[in-house]
């Protein structure tokens, strides 16, 4: 569950500093993607260090 919450944090800012940056469509969504992933590959050392710790 934190990865998706993390994924979509991701989406939601990387889509908004394209936006502010001046980007077009499919500027934002490749902002929003790679944000995605950066931010649900955090979520994912998160969730492993609660799980075993």
């Amino acid at each position: 569950m934190i990865i998706l919450a993390f994924a979509l944090l991701g989406a939601l800012i990387g889509g908004y500093t394209a936006r502010s940056r001046g980007g077009k469509a499919l500027d934002i969504a490749q902002y929003a993607a790679s944000y995605s992933l950066a931010f649900a590959i955090i979520g994912l050392f998160i969730t492993v260090f609660l799980v075993r710790g």
